[in-house]
């Protein structure tokens, strides 16, 4: 086995490669002039010419082979990477910030790694990743769909106050007056109420790196921040309390239900349909139902005697509605209660600020971890303007009744 380098070897092999291309040309030479006196190359010198060109091809192809691969190696020793050290010194900023006598200041050197298939713990090593296929993207969490809002009047308000007239009490005296006679008089109350716009908000932090690295988390962030913002104002307009800073729901200001009328052999369909009955007899035509999505699956499936189902084809893709009523199904409703009511016309929903997301590096400890503030908030507030529009109740106390 020999130990020279495959420089070393080419050139051997070129030095005898160009004493074949000699010897070739010598004989060519040779029968070229032979030819023009009219003699006839001998069988002898043919073989012999052919055996010196079979050598010099050998030997070219050999050359070709040895000085592929010095050029590899030349190449190889050029696309090493550099260490960070090695980049340091041999910048010219570098260079020449030394060079001062009296070097004073600040250089600032950027650097990206080359990225190579290597496991180590060299800088651009990541080999580690190569081995796994990962679909692109971020799977997000599932999101529950909103819509009472939907079913509420919209409004902008100025300032952090909204003041608004209820009307508390109508007494209708109205009758047929004789001629000459004194007509009759009918009264009605009035209540001022005021509410003010409430502040829903959250945020999240992330560095300033994983927002510049990963394109699609900015986004993904922007829109779970809003999806938290109407998780929790659905929430509200259903349930809030109206202490602290609680909106005032609907649910707390709603009538209780109460069958205007008895039917025999009722059921959960029928309850509705008399929530409906009694909204209308206050004078405020329900516009939709809101209940848990249990309810509303539990409704669906309902069958008559004969096995089929009552409301609808499984294999249906309409809109959910009951009595000409869309169905809001939301998790916000506890199992078992319903809400029937006139939304349109008995509340409205006013924003204050409508639900935005800002981003912000400005506090100190931000600043200097290279953290983002990611924040997103709303303003809102609700006027419950007719509470007897709005009809709530329980389907196992309605059942039972």
């Amino acid at each position: 086995m020999t130990d020279k380098t495959a420089a070393e070897l080419a050139g051997e092999v070129k030095a005898e490669f160009q004493k074949s291309f000699d010897a070739v040309k010598e004989i060519a030479e040779k029968a070229l002039a032979e030819a023009a006196k009219g003699v006839t190359m001998s069988t002898e010198q043919k073989d012999k010419a052919d055996d010196t060109i079979i050598k010099m091809n050998v030997l070219n192809e050999q050359l070709a082979t040895l000085e592929q691969k010095v050029l590899e190696g030349t190449k190889g020793e050029q696309d090493k990477p550099k260490t960070m050290g090695e980049m340091f010194v041999g910048d010219d900023k570098v260079k020449q910030f030394l060079a001062q006598a009296n070097p004073r200041g600040r250089i600032d050197l950027q650097t990206k790694a080359t990225l190579t298939s290597l496991t180590t713990d060299a800088a651009g090593s990541v080999g580690d990743a190569i081995q796994n296929t990962r679909l692109p993207g971020i799977l997000p969490l599932p999101q529950r769909r909103m819509t009472v809002r939907d079913l509420l009047s919209q409004g902008q308000m100025d300032g952090s106050t909204l003041e608004y007239v209820k009307e508390t009490g109508f007494t209708n005296n109205a009758g047929m007056v004789a001629e000459g006679a004194a007509k009759p008089s009918s009264d009605i109350k009035l209540d001022l109420v005021s509410t003010s716009a409430k502040v829903i908000a959250h945020y999240m932090k992330a560095s300033r790196q994983v927002l510049s690295d990963i394109s699609q988390l900015r986004s993904i962030i922007d829109q779970r921040l809003l999806y938290g913002l109407a998780y929790k104002e659905e929430s509200q307009l259903l349930n809030g309390d109206n202490t602290g800073q609680n909106l005032n729901g609907i649910i707390p200001q709603a009538t209780a239900y109460s069958a205007p009328v008895s039917l025999a052999d009722l059921n959960i369909i029928d309850v509705l349909r008399l929530a409906m009955l009694q909204a209308a007899l206050a004078e405020y035509p329900a516009s939709g139902h809101v209940m848990h999505p249990t309810d509303w699956a539990g409704i669906e499936t309902l069958k008559d005697t004969t096995g089929r189902y009552i409301i609808g084809n499984p294999q249906g893709t309409t809109t959910p509605t009951l009595w000409a009523l869309p169905v809001v199904a939301t998790q916000s409703m506890t199992v078992r209660k319903f809400l029937t009511g006139a939304f349109k016309l008995g509340a409205q929903v006013f924003d204050r600020w409508t639900a935005r997301v800002e981003i912000a590096t400005e506090n100190e400890d931000d600043f200097i971890k290279n953290l983002v503030t990611i924040l997103a908030e709303e303003r809102v507030a609700l006027a419950v303007y007719r509470p007897e529009a709005f009809i709530y109740g329980d389907f196992d106390t309605a059942l039972a009744a």
